[in-house]
Protein backbone atom coordinates (compact mmCIF):
# COMPACT_ATOMS: atom_id res chain seq x y z
CA UNK A 1 0.00 0.00 0.00
CA UNK A 2 2.93 2.08 1.22
CA UNK A 3 4.81 1.41 -2.52
CA UNK A 4 1.37 2.25 -4.34
CA UNK A 5 1.08 5.83 -2.32
CA UNK A 6 4.51 6.65 -3.31
CA UNK A 7 4.47 5.41 -7.21
CA UNK A 8 0.90 7.80 -6.98
CA UNK A 9 3.28 11.07 -5.26
CA UNK A 10 5.79 10.57 -8.08
CA UNK A 11 3.03 10.79 -10.79
CA UNK A 12 1.59 13.66 -9.50
CA UNK A 13 5.15 15.71 -8.35
CA UNK A 14 5.37 16.86 -11.50
CA UNK A 15 2.08 18.48 -11.64
CA UNK A 16 2.68 19.98 -8.31
CA UNK A 17 5.84 21.48 -9.24
CA UNK A 18 4.24 23.13 -11.83
CA UNK A 19 1.63 24.60 -9.89
CA UNK A 20 3.60 25.70 -7.05
CA UNK A 21 6.40 27.54 -9.33
CA UNK A 22 4.27 28.56 -12.31
CA UNK A 23 0.97 29.27 -10.77
CA UNK A 24 0.87 29.91 -7.15
CA UNK A 25 4.13 31.40 -6.83
CA UNK A 26 3.26 34.18 -9.41
CA UNK A 27 -0.17 34.64 -7.43
CA UNK A 28 1.04 34.94 -4.10
CA UNK A 29 3.97 37.59 -5.97
CA UNK A 30 1.26 40.08 -7.39
CA UNK A 31 -0.19 39.88 -3.92
CA UNK A 32 2.76 41.46 -2.74
CA UNK A 33 3.47 43.57 -5.57
CA UNK A 34 -0.15 45.10 -5.03
CA UNK A 35 0.87 46.58 -1.81
CA UNK A 36 3.82 48.17 -3.72
CA UNK A 37 4.34 50.71 -6.04
CA UNK A 38 6.67 48.95 -8.22
CA UNK A 39 8.04 50.26 -12.33
CA UNK A 40 10.97 47.23 -12.23
CA UNK A 41 13.68 50.34 -11.57
CA UNK A 42 12.09 50.50 -8.09
CA UNK A 43 10.01 49.06 -5.35
CA UNK A 44 8.27 50.89 -2.65
CA UNK A 45 5.48 49.95 0.20
CA UNK A 46 2.48 52.11 -0.06
CA UNK A 47 -0.06 49.80 1.63
CA UNK A 48 -3.83 49.41 0.25
CA UNK A 49 -2.82 52.98 -2.17
CA UNK A 50 -3.12 50.97 -5.10
CA UNK A 51 -6.51 49.83 -4.67
CA UNK A 52 -7.58 52.93 -3.32
CA UNK A 53 -6.55 54.77 -6.54
CA UNK A 54 -8.07 52.07 -8.53
CA UNK A 55 -11.45 53.12 -6.66
CA UNK A 56 -11.45 56.94 -6.56
CA UNK A 57 -9.10 58.21 -8.64
CA UNK A 58 -9.17 56.50 -11.82
CA UNK A 59 -11.88 56.75 -14.50
CA UNK A 60 -10.51 54.28 -16.89
CA UNK A 61 -10.41 51.43 -14.51
CA UNK A 62 -14.77 52.06 -13.79
CA UNK A 63 -14.88 52.34 -17.66
CA UNK A 64 -13.05 49.11 -18.73
CA UNK A 65 -15.00 47.21 -15.48
CA UNK A 66 -18.03 49.15 -16.64
CA UNK A 67 -17.44 47.89 -20.77
CA UNK A 68 -16.42 44.06 -19.80
CA UNK A 69 -19.62 43.52 -17.54
CA UNK A 70 -21.49 44.86 -20.61
CA UNK A 71 -19.97 42.51 -22.87
CA UNK A 72 -20.84 39.62 -20.38
CA UNK A 73 -24.45 40.64 -20.08
CA UNK A 74 -24.84 40.27 -23.47
CA UNK A 75 -21.93 37.66 -25.05
CA UNK A 76 -22.88 35.23 -22.58
CA UNK A 77 -26.38 34.77 -22.93
CA UNK A 78 -26.74 34.84 -26.54
CA UNK A 79 -23.36 32.65 -26.56
CA UNK A 80 -24.96 29.83 -24.68
CA UNK A 81 -28.10 30.07 -26.50
CA UNK A 82 -26.21 29.53 -30.10
CA UNK A 83 -24.14 27.03 -28.76
CA UNK A 84 -27.17 24.85 -27.23
CA UNK A 85 -29.90 25.46 -30.96
CA UNK A 86 -26.23 23.94 -32.54
CA UNK A 87 -25.97 21.57 -30.20
CA UNK A 88 -29.61 20.64 -30.68
CA UNK A 89 -29.39 20.89 -34.71
CA UNK A 90 -26.45 18.54 -34.79
CA UNK A 91 -27.88 16.17 -32.17
CA UNK A 92 -30.57 15.26 -34.98
CA UNK A 93 -30.14 11.79 -36.10
CA UNK A 94 -28.97 12.20 -40.22
CA UNK A 95 -27.04 10.91 -42.71
CA UNK A 96 -23.87 12.48 -42.01
CA UNK A 97 -24.01 14.07 -39.08
CA UNK A 98 -20.23 13.62 -38.31
CA UNK A 99 -19.35 15.67 -41.06
CA UNK A 100 -21.42 18.26 -40.00
CA UNK A 101 -20.74 18.75 -36.45
CA UNK A 102 -16.61 18.51 -37.79
CA UNK A 103 -18.00 21.73 -39.68
CA UNK A 104 -19.46 23.59 -37.09
CA UNK A 105 -16.75 23.25 -34.71
CA UNK A 106 -13.66 24.35 -37.64
CA UNK A 107 -13.87 28.33 -36.42
CA UNK A 108 -13.15 27.24 -32.79
CA UNK A 109 -9.86 26.00 -34.21
CA UNK A 110 -8.53 28.95 -35.59
CA UNK A 111 -5.92 30.81 -33.37
CA UNK A 112 -7.29 34.00 -31.27
CA UNK A 113 -5.31 36.04 -33.13
CA UNK A 114 -6.07 34.89 -36.64
CA UNK A 115 -9.74 35.13 -35.87
CA UNK A 116 -9.13 38.86 -34.59
CA UNK A 117 -7.95 40.06 -38.03
CA UNK A 118 -10.46 37.88 -39.82
CA UNK A 119 -12.94 39.80 -38.12
CA UNK A 120 -11.08 42.65 -38.42
CA UNK A 121 -11.58 42.07 -42.14
CA UNK A 122 -15.14 41.23 -42.03
CA UNK A 123 -15.97 44.85 -39.79
CA UNK A 124 -14.37 47.07 -42.25
CA UNK A 125 -16.49 49.71 -42.91
CA UNK A 126 -15.71 50.86 -47.24
CA UNK A 127 -15.10 47.07 -48.44
CA UNK A 128 -15.92 44.30 -45.24
CA UNK A 129 -18.10 41.63 -46.28
CA UNK A 130 -20.45 42.25 -43.56
CA UNK A 131 -21.18 46.16 -44.89
CA UNK A 132 -21.56 44.76 -48.07
CA UNK A 133 -24.14 42.47 -47.35
CA UNK A 134 -25.86 45.11 -45.35
CA UNK A 135 -25.81 47.39 -48.45
CA UNK A 136 -26.92 44.89 -50.86
CA UNK A 137 -30.21 44.68 -48.99
CA UNK A 138 -30.17 48.33 -48.41
CA UNK A 139 -29.58 48.76 -44.76
CA UNK A 140 -27.08 51.38 -43.84
CA UNK A 141 -23.48 50.76 -43.37
CA UNK A 142 -22.48 51.10 -39.70
CA UNK A 143 -18.87 52.08 -38.71
CA UNK A 144 -18.16 49.03 -36.81
CA UNK A 145 -14.48 49.41 -35.41
CA UNK A 146 -14.44 52.75 -35.85
CA UNK A 147 -17.92 54.41 -34.26
CA UNK A 148 -18.29 54.06 -30.18
CA UNK A 149 -21.91 53.04 -30.38
CA UNK A 150 -20.72 50.40 -32.91
CA UNK A 151 -18.08 48.91 -31.08
CA UNK A 152 -19.38 46.96 -28.17
CA UNK A 153 -22.40 45.31 -30.77
CA UNK A 154 -18.86 44.50 -33.25
CA UNK A 155 -17.46 42.27 -30.34
CA UNK A 156 -20.29 40.96 -29.11
CA UNK A 157 -21.14 39.76 -32.70
CA UNK A 158 -17.90 38.47 -32.88
CA UNK A 159 -17.99 36.56 -29.73
CA UNK A 160 -20.59 33.84 -31.38
CA UNK A 161 -17.89 33.14 -33.78
CA UNK A 162 -17.08 29.90 -31.22
CA UNK A 163 -20.63 29.12 -30.35
CA UNK A 164 -20.17 25.73 -32.32
CA UNK A 165 -16.65 24.96 -30.15
CA UNK A 166 -15.42 23.35 -26.97
CA UNK A 167 -19.54 24.78 -25.48
CA UNK A 168 -21.42 23.10 -28.22
CA UNK A 169 -19.63 19.75 -27.52
CA UNK A 170 -20.45 19.87 -23.97
CA UNK A 171 -24.22 20.53 -24.69
CA UNK A 172 -24.09 17.67 -27.55
CA UNK A 173 -22.26 15.34 -24.67
CA UNK A 174 -25.38 16.60 -22.19
CA UNK A 175 -28.02 15.76 -24.95
CA UNK A 176 -26.40 12.61 -25.83
CA UNK A 177 -27.01 11.54 -21.92
CA UNK A 178 -30.69 11.98 -21.70
CA UNK A 179 -32.29 8.79 -21.73
CA UNK A 180 -34.61 8.28 -25.20
CA UNK A 181 -36.99 6.49 -22.48
CA UNK A 182 -38.20 10.30 -21.37
CA UNK A 183 -39.11 11.25 -24.96
CA UNK A 184 -40.61 7.99 -25.94
CA UNK A 185 -43.00 8.58 -22.70
CA UNK A 186 -43.76 12.19 -23.42
CA UNK A 187 -44.73 11.26 -26.81
CA UNK A 188 -47.27 8.66 -25.73
CA UNK A 189 -48.68 11.43 -23.34
CA UNK A 190 -48.83 14.02 -26.78
CA UNK A 191 -46.63 16.46 -25.86
CA UNK A 192 -44.67 18.28 -28.66
CA UNK A 193 -41.48 19.63 -29.33
CA UNK A 194 -41.52 22.92 -27.46
CA UNK A 195 -43.20 20.34 -24.35
CA UNK A 196 -40.54 18.22 -24.67
CA UNK A 197 -37.39 20.69 -24.70
CA UNK A 198 -38.88 22.53 -21.75
CA UNK A 199 -40.18 19.84 -19.59
CA UNK A 200 -37.20 17.48 -20.05
CA UNK A 201 -34.42 18.54 -22.32
CA UNK A 202 -33.71 21.84 -20.46
CA UNK A 203 -34.38 20.28 -17.04
CA UNK A 204 -31.77 17.35 -17.19
CA UNK A 205 -29.30 19.81 -19.21
CA UNK A 206 -29.76 21.97 -16.77
CA UNK A 207 -26.09 20.87 -14.91
CA UNK A 208 -24.47 21.43 -18.42
CA UNK A 209 -25.98 24.86 -18.74
CA UNK A 210 -24.54 25.53 -15.49
CA UNK A 211 -21.19 25.24 -16.17
CA UNK A 212 -21.10 26.73 -19.39
CA UNK A 213 -22.30 29.41 -17.58
CA UNK A 214 -19.98 29.90 -14.71
CA UNK A 215 -17.05 29.24 -17.29
CA UNK A 216 -18.78 31.55 -19.75
CA UNK A 217 -18.79 34.47 -17.31
CA UNK A 218 -15.25 34.18 -16.01
CA UNK A 219 -14.17 34.33 -19.75
CA UNK A 220 -15.66 36.97 -20.78
CA UNK A 221 -13.74 39.27 -17.79
CA UNK A 222 -10.69 37.98 -19.74
CA UNK A 223 -11.42 39.38 -23.26
CA UNK A 224 -7.96 40.69 -24.20
CA UNK A 225 -6.47 39.47 -27.95
CA UNK A 226 -9.60 40.53 -29.63
CA UNK A 227 -9.49 44.10 -28.51
CA UNK A 228 -5.33 44.55 -28.48
CA UNK A 229 -5.29 43.19 -32.07
CA UNK A 230 -8.59 44.72 -33.52
CA UNK A 231 -8.82 48.51 -32.07
CA UNK A 232 -6.31 48.44 -29.28
CA UNK A 233 -8.89 49.75 -27.27
CA UNK A 234 -10.58 52.10 -29.64
CA UNK A 235 -12.34 54.80 -30.45
CA UNK A 236 -11.85 56.63 -27.79
CA UNK A 237 -11.77 53.81 -24.95
CA UNK A 238 -14.83 52.20 -26.15
CA UNK A 239 -13.18 48.85 -26.27
CA UNK A 240 -10.92 49.25 -23.30
CA UNK A 241 -11.67 45.73 -21.53
CA UNK A 242 -10.41 45.00 -18.24
CA UNK A 243 -8.17 42.51 -19.23
CA UNK A 244 -6.41 45.12 -21.64
CA UNK A 245 -6.27 48.08 -19.07
CA UNK A 246 -4.14 45.53 -16.66
CA UNK A 247 -2.23 44.96 -19.44
CA UNK A 248 -1.51 48.26 -20.18
CA UNK A 249 -0.80 49.22 -16.65
CA UNK A 250 2.08 46.42 -16.68
CA UNK A 251 3.82 46.01 -19.70
CA UNK A 252 3.13 49.76 -21.34
CA UNK A 253 3.06 51.84 -18.23
CA UNK A 254 5.16 49.87 -16.35
CA UNK A 255 2.78 50.06 -13.43
CA UNK A 256 3.00 46.42 -12.16
CA UNK A 257 1.73 47.29 -8.43
CA UNK A 258 -1.18 48.56 -9.65
CA UNK A 259 -1.86 45.73 -12.30
CA UNK A 260 -1.17 43.51 -9.84
CA UNK A 261 -4.01 44.94 -8.01
CA UNK A 262 -6.49 45.16 -10.71
CA UNK A 263 -6.40 41.12 -10.73
CA UNK A 264 -6.52 40.31 -7.42
CA UNK A 265 -9.74 42.84 -7.57
CA UNK A 266 -10.99 40.97 -10.64
CA UNK A 267 -10.19 37.96 -9.28
CA UNK A 268 -12.15 38.43 -6.16
CA UNK A 269 -15.18 40.01 -8.69
CA UNK A 270 -15.12 36.29 -10.35
CA UNK A 271 -14.83 34.34 -6.85
CA UNK A 272 -18.07 36.55 -6.06
CA UNK A 273 -19.84 35.87 -9.19
CA UNK A 274 -19.04 32.26 -9.35
CA UNK A 275 -20.17 32.00 -5.37
CA UNK A 276 -23.19 33.54 -6.41
CA UNK A 277 -24.18 31.52 -9.67
CA UNK A 278 -23.68 28.07 -7.07
CA UNK A 279 -26.02 29.56 -4.56
CA UNK A 280 -28.91 30.58 -7.02
CA UNK A 281 -28.12 27.38 -8.72
CA UNK A 282 -29.86 25.78 -6.24
CA UNK A 283 -33.06 26.82 -7.31
CA UNK A 284 -32.93 26.01 -11.57
CA UNK A 285 -30.34 23.12 -11.73
CA UNK A 286 -31.78 19.75 -11.54
CA UNK A 287 -29.51 16.86 -10.90
CA UNK A 288 -31.08 13.30 -12.72
CA UNK A 289 -31.88 11.43 -9.90
CA UNK A 290 -31.26 13.35 -6.19
CA UNK A 291 -33.59 12.81 -3.90
CA UNK A 292 -36.38 15.63 -3.80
Amino acid sequence: MKKSAHVGYAFILPWVFGFLILTLGPMLTSLYLSFHKYDLASIEFIGGENYRRLFYEDPLFWKSLRITVTYALFSVPLGISASLGIALLLNTPVKGIPLFRTFFYLPSLVPAVASAVLWQWMFNADNGILNLVLKTFGFGAPQWLQDEKWTMPAFILMSLWGAGGGRMIIFLAGLQGISPTYYEAAILDGAGGWKQFKNITLPLLSPVVFFNLVLGVIGSFQVFTQAYVMTNGGPNNASLFYALYLFRNAFEYFKLGKASAMAWVLFAILLALTGIQFLISKRWVHYEGEAK
